[in-house]
């Protein structure tokens, strides 16, 4: 019943879109409650449920450096503020993993181009020198500490 409570909840909320494929892990009640909204007609027929076990881990793997950057911002005001900056985390956190097309991995004066041209930052050239620097700085740093 969880489950399916949860799917309903999330399914019905303003900011969700049907997604076409549902991925969990093999707990046993996701199949259960995804063919009762089905028949009940609270979620199309066509999307698929997907039950991977180790996919699901995957995807969450992909979450405790998000989850370290919400904790201290914790008072968001409202469920919008929190889905456009937690939203603008996740983009950032694309950019840097150079998951944008024409941007690949490692390509910082291009990176921050891309976020000025995003945002419509204007941003004077000195101004982008010294992002670019500090940046530079900071990614060498943090590529240096991994190794």
């Amino acid at each position: 019943m969880s489950a399916k409570r949860f799917f309903r909840k999330t399914l019905k909320a303003l900011h969700t879109q049907t997604p076409p494929v549902i991925t969990v892990d093999k707990n046993p009640a996701y199949p259960k409650a995804i063919k009762e909204l089905k028949a009940a007609k609270k979620l199309p027929e066509i999307v698929k449920l997907r039950q991977i076990k180790y996919l699901n881990n995957i995807v969450e793997q992909d979450h405790p450096w998000l989850k370290r950057l919400v904790k201290p911002g914790m008072g968001f005001g409202s469920f919008n503020t929190a889905r456009r900056t937690i939203r603008g985390y996740e983009i950032t956190n694309m950019i840097r993993k150079g998951q944008i097309l024409g941007h690949p991995l490692g390509a910082i004066k291009e990176r921050i181009l891309f976020i000025n041209r995003i945002f419509a930052v204007i941003a004077s050239s000195k101004l982008l020198q010294s992002v670019f620097s500090v940046l530079t700085k900071f990614l060498q740093h943090n590529r240096s500490a991994r190794t």
